[in-house]
């Protein structure tokens, strides 16, 4: 065809006068001349963005070796020669020869026909021109002529960025294989290969650690914890799933970070194993990261050309199929069978499988996962037990039992006025009862273990991650993020070069940067945005609490009886099914502006990208979900005044006060709906739901037989490209952070939260592990060696839920009132006349005009005075309705308890936290050990090398020295 034959005529023109190369690593029936003036020749263009560029000590003359892996027809003879069989592409993530494995995927669309499309960039620009010279025939609209014109342009434009960055990834010793709308129209794979010359000159400048052949014995500490250990995995021997990298090992490689000058301490037998296939796929996402393309928008990196439509998908590719007949045994199926399964909810966790398949981020995800869903057990059975507790003795509360006495006929005030009238105290009996089951005693003690037990869940993990860190070779490992902090974002350098733009004489690239006068406006922006999204949250409170009022109201005048009966519990639960459905609501649309804030500061790096956001979420999300339970906790019922002189709010609706038995029964409701509607809806049924909605409606499109062959007939990268996009992990910590505030924020007034807790993150492990092996493409493998920012989330939440259950034992329980009752007032040292004591009264000829109750002789007598809960002098003392002395009693009682409470619960948990050392013993003696290794083999291998040297043997020549990159 004329475009093919003018791409030939360009690349000729292009390789006769020295200026451009052949297309490296693409399927070609053409060699590379492999010389060392070809060798050299590439090398000269190879760059390298952010490595240095002083690596020296390597002999030039090796440079005349043939570079047979990164052409595919010597590396196809090569192969045959090693007798090594080649993969079937349908079935592993290899090119079309079976023999160059997948290492990353990008992906783009397509338009125009494959033939039209290989045009060069002179051709088509050639090409362009002609068509911009000659004019729209007649017939044609202007408008839509040139419409298809500015598509057509913006089209090849992408093509040109397209040409120029993957020209640089062949000059950095890429292969690549390009497929083009065969199966799914419209979408063109560029496939990425890297050869074993890039991985080990990348993982040399990554500095990765990776197995010597020196191997040495693990010790597991002293003979009697040995000998403990070996009981303990003897027992839990049928909760360990069936996988090679989770059992114990008692000898370890001794790792190193790589070196091709110290090739010769690795066993590098098997080099196709050497670099599995998760460290094959993040070596080639930091070349795509660095790699330059001076036609985009932005100027740095793979993340820049998504942006700008360039490229529309980049991913690493799963391992094999986990289904069917010819599905084959890879890690990914390993992990769907021994990992992803509801059916071994009760055995542990694969860590060590995790880790290597998706790598360090993601195995301590779920590893940290798997030691809080641990360390729910115990609280759960606290919890249970404590609650039992109450159900057992509720039988015997003095307080409930006279509450349930008619005998005492107290007459109680109006809840609202007009409408409500006088009640009596016994029909609250059902409240009071149900009121004991988590006021009781041994809320305070629950309390208190609660807290302990925060500090004991961080503590183990603290040792826990050391000792993964051990295990994954991560003990010496600086944060990957530490060693980037000179590449900045797209978007960064995207405004850095516009600030340079607008100087007059723009200085040095390197001396430009974003200044907080730069950020002024958007810090701004931040600040108000977030003042005014928690006000608007506590606007929905206020909200909420309108309607409970306004309900109740009209629930009493109704005249229908089987509205007005069990009127605090449909409004109690109807609210709270309200504020569960703002809260889901409420969450989407915070995280999407947490989003849109954080893109607006524009941060540096992604470290600095990724804590800012998540900071800004967690403040919205904390308040979304916790505003409405500190409100029933320490606001409602008081600040509403008292009979005769109530406080209203927009005119004529009065606040809402608290049933007899206090707001911790309807604080307990409220945060058991919230805690169960969250879990259930909005991770479980969300999680679920939302992707299997999506894969039906992507089914719709495409008739089932057809489905049904395309499926046998697609290749992994294919496949990979209809599953979901990996958004990361930070919604998946967010909600069990949100949970983790749930279980201990206010664990005094609902001891069943850890149990709850406990059962949804039994199923949301096996739930994120299907999503992660079957739904989502697989992730980057990212370095890490904790947590990050989540670890300090926790520990904040870990202190402030001690200050929280003080002051719902002190404030929102009856349990320091019943106490100073006890030992103050109490005529024989018990409870009984303990619900008198609570209660004042007042005069019905006192209420305010307009708000008495309408009816007063419903039941049978005139009523002349009536009580209501509070500590007020009576209507006949000489300071009539005044706080009375018993109130500031209780009022002092209760704040020395928070002050002894906090100090002496912060000091048991600061000494747990002193007490267990955050490195295990046998951890910190092998990370000794292992140093001492490395320069023991070090001084045996310079040894060597001067025995060697003594005799008249050569030491063999070390590899080629990286070439200067080009500016």
């Amino acid at each position: 065809m004329k475009g093919e034959d003018d791409v030939n005529t360009a690349r000729k023109d292009e390789e006769a006068d020295g200026s451009g190369e052949k297309l490296l690593g693409f399927n070609s029936t053409e060699e590379q001349p492999s010389g060392p003036r070809g060798q050299d020749s590439m090398w000269r263009n190879e760059k390298y963005e952010t490595v240095p560029l002083d690596v020296k000590g390597i002999d030039e003359d090796n440079s005349k070796g043939t570079r047979d892996s990164l052409y595919p027809q010597a590396a196809l003879r090569k192969a045959q020669q090693g007798n090594e069989r080649p993969k079937d592409p349908k079935l592993w993530p290899y090119f079309q020869d079976g023999l160059r494995r997948i290492d990353y995927v990008l992906t783009y669309h397509v338009q125009k026909p494959q033939s039209t499309r290989k045009l060069s960039a002179k051709s088509c620009l050639c090409f362009k021109f002609r068509r911009e010279q000659s004019s729209p025939p007649a017939h044609e609209d202007p408008e839509l002529a040139a419409q298809e014109q500015r598509l057509d342009y913006h089209e090849d434009d992408q093509r040109l960025r397209r040409e120029e960055f993957e020209e640089n990834l062949r000059e950095m010793g890429l292969e690549m294989e390009r497929e083009e709308g065969n199966k799914i129209p419209g979408v063109g794979f560029l496939k990425i290969h890297a050869p074993w010359e890039v991985l080990c000159r990348e993982a040399e400048f990554m500095k990765l650690k990776m197995p010597t052949f020196k191997k040495y014995k693990v010790s597991h500490g002293s003979s009697i914890v040995e000998k403990v250990n070996m009981f303990v995995q003897k027992v839990t021997a049928t909760l360990q799933p069936k996988v090679g990298e989770n059992r114990v090992e008692n000898e370890k490689y001794l790792s190193y970070p790589f070196s091709r000058e110290k090739q010769h301490l690795f066993d590098l037998s098997d080099r196709n194993s050497f670099f599995d296939s998760k460290t094959r796929s993040s070596i080639v996402y930091e070349i795509l990261k660095r790699t330059k393309c001076t036609r985009a928008k932005y100027i740095m990196g793979i993340s820049s050309l998504l942006g700008s439509g360039v490229y529309t998908e980049a991913y690493p590719l799963h391992d094999g199929d986990i289904d069917g007949i010819n599905a084959e045994a890879n890690d990914r199926k390993i992990l769907c069978e021994e990992w992803a399964s509801y059916s071994i909810f009760y055995k542990y966790q694969p860590i060590g499988l995790i880790r290597k398949y998706f790598g360090e981020k993601v195995g301590l995800y779920f590893a940290w996962l798997g030691v809080y869903t641990q360390m729910l057990i115990p609280a759960a059975i606290v919890g249970v037990i404590v609650f039992l507790y109450g159900c057992v003795t509720v039988e015997d509360n003095i307080p409930s039992m006279e509450v349930c006495d008619e005998r005492n006929n107290i007459t109680m005030c109006p809840i609202c006025d007009r409408v409500c009238s006088y009640w009596k105290l016994v029909t609250a009996c059902g409240t009071a009862r149900a009121s004991h089951l988590f006021d009781n005693a041994a809320t305070v003690f629950f309390a208190i273990f609660m807290a302990l037990w925060a500090t004991m869940f961080m503590e183990h993990w603290k040792r826990r991650q050391m000792r993964l860190n051990y295990i994954w070779d991560l003990t010496s490992f600086e944060d990957a993020e530490g060693k980037q902090k000179s590449q900045p974002r797209a978007e960064y350098e995207f405004h850095v070069m516009k600030k340079s733009l607008k100087k007059e004489k723009p200085p040095k690239e390197e001396n430009v940067k974003l200044t907080c006068r730069d950020r002024m406006p958007a810090y701004m922006t931040i600040i108000v945005m977030m003042v005014f999204l928690i006000c608007v949250t506590l606007a929905i409170v206020f909200g909420v609490v309108l309607y409970r009022v306004s309900i109740m109201t009209a629930l009493h005048m109704s005249s229908t009886p089987s509205f007005r009966t069990n009127i605090r519990a449909t409004v109690k639960t109807t609210a709270a099914i309200i504020n569960l459905i703002i809260i889901i609501i409420m969450d989407e649309v915070y995280g999407a502006i947490a989003r849109w804030l954080t893109i607006m500061e524009v941060p540096k790096t992604d470290k600095s990208f990724e804590e800012r956001l998540i900071f800004k979420t967690f403040i919205l999300k904390f308040a979304n979900a916790f505003t409405p339970i500190v409100y029933l906790a320490f606001f409602r019922g008081r600040i509403i005044g008292r009979p005769g002189k109530y406080i209203y709010v927009m005119g004529s609706y009065r606040m809402e006060e608290c049933a007899h038995a206090g707001c911790l029964m309807e604080l307990c409701i409220q945060l058991c709906i919230t805690m169960l509607g969250k879990q259930l809806i909005q991770n479980n049924l969300f999680e679920i739901g939302v992707p299997k909605l999506k894969k039906m409606l992507r089914q719709r499109k495409i008739d089932k037989k057809h489905q049904e062959e395309l499926d046998k007939t697609l290749h992994r990268h294919e496949k990979d490209h209809f599953l979901g996009p990996f958004v990361g992990l930070n919604p998946e910590y967010m909600e069990m952070i949100i949970q983790f505030g749930m279980v201990t924020l206010f664990v005094a007034s609902f001891p069943l939260a850890p149990l709850f807790a406990l059962l949804n993150n039994i199923i949301e492990i096996r739930l994120d592990a299907k999503k992660f092996v079957t739904e989502l493409r697989r992730p980057i493998a990212v370095r890490a060696k904790d947590i990050g920012i989540w670890y300090t989330l926790l520990r904040g939440l870990s202190k402030v839920a001690v200050i929280v259950n003080a002051f719902v034992i002190s404030f929102t329980s009856d349990f320091i009132p019943r106490l100073v009752y006890q030992y103050m007032y109490s005529p024989d040292g018990t409870l009984h006349g303990f619900v008198n004591h609570t209660l004042s009264y007042f005069n019905v000829s006192h209420f305010q005009p307009g708000t008495e109750p309408t009816e007063s002789m419903h039941l049978g007598y005139k009523v002349e005075v009536c009580r209501y809960k509070d500590y007020r002098d009576p209507p006949w003392s000489d300071t009539p309705y005044e706080f009375s002395r018993q109130f500031w009693a209780i009022l002092a009682a209760r704040l020395a308890f928070v002050i002894v409470f906090q100090n002496v619960v912060m000091l048991m948990s600061d000494f747990v936290d002193w007490l267990i050392p955050d490195i295990p013993k046998d951890i910190s003696i092998q990370i000794h050990n292992e140093r001492n290794l490395i320069v023991e083999l070090f001084m045996k291998q310079e040894q060597g090398k001067k025995y060697r040297n003594t005799i008249g043997d050569p030491s063999p020549q070390p590899l080629r020295s990286r070439p200067s990159s080009q500016a």
